[in-house]
């Protein structure tokens, strides 16, 4: 009867350490195979996880260019400027079109004019200014007056001809003298109104029109006569 219990005894024991040994056993170090199976989740940096692979990263979004331009739909830029646009057509200066003044523009002045010309100074083709901060543009064939309806209220000054010197003059270079550039640029101005009477020339404009730009816009053209 006491060997029965005995052997009762050490089974009961033998069952309890087993038991023990299975729930407080420590799992150890990860093996090879479970870190395979069961790999671990990328670093995080500064508090944002790294994007797993094959997950599509945002597309990056361009900022729309809002920069001041001049345009006109008689030429591209750097290329040749129509015959009718020049002295040797019907001298009707283009059409012309400008977007994205800086803000707080009251009013907008124009000068062409051309470097190559062989003078100290460049040869001068059109002088503008008091054009409406609200003008997306200029006809095209600007009447050679004064004052103009369209641009409304718009005043012109002198050109380098020695006579009919008011208003647009198209390109007219030299036979022979190769490309000449003719820069359109336009003037984004902080005050309504240039206190110039018509008839001013490009240095008077410029000077009173010094301190007051916000913006400039340039296009240009070309012209050759061989």
């Amino acid at each position: 009867m006491n060997g029965k219990l005995v052997v009762i005894g050490l089974c009961g024991l033998i069952i309890v350490a087993t038991i023990s040994m299975i729930v407080f056993t420590p799992t150890g170090p990860p093996t090879v195979d479970d870190m395979e199976k069961h790999p671990a989740p990328p670093p995080v940096a500064g508090g944002v996880s790294k994007p797993a692979a094959g997950d599509a990263a945002p597309a990056s979004q361009e900022k729309p260019d809002m920069s001041m331009t001049i345009t006109t739909t008689a030429f591209k830029p750097g290329e040749p400027i129509p015959v009718k646009h020049t002295g040797d057509g019907a001298d009707r200066s283009p059409a012309l079109s400008w977007r994205n003044l800086p803000d707080g523009t009251k009013s907008l002045a124009l000068i062409v004019d051309d470097p190559d010309a062989p003078t100290d100074e460049p040869w001068v083709h059109w002088v503008m200014w008091n054009i409406p901060a609200h003008a997306t543009g200029a006809p095209e064939g600007v009447p050679r007056n004064p004052k103009l309806v369209e641009p409304a209220g718009a005043v012109q000054g002198s050109n380098s001809w020695p006579s009919d010197n008011l208003g647009y003059r198209g390109p007219a270079p030299p036979k022979g003298h190769g490309t000449h550039h003719y820069h359109f640029k336009l003037y984004a101005l902080d005050v309504a109104s240039v206190d110039l009477a018509p008839g001013a020339t490009k240095a008077q404009l410029l000077a009173a029109i010094k301190g007051h730009e916000l913006g400039t816009a340039a296009l240009i053209g070309t012209y050759e006569r061989k």
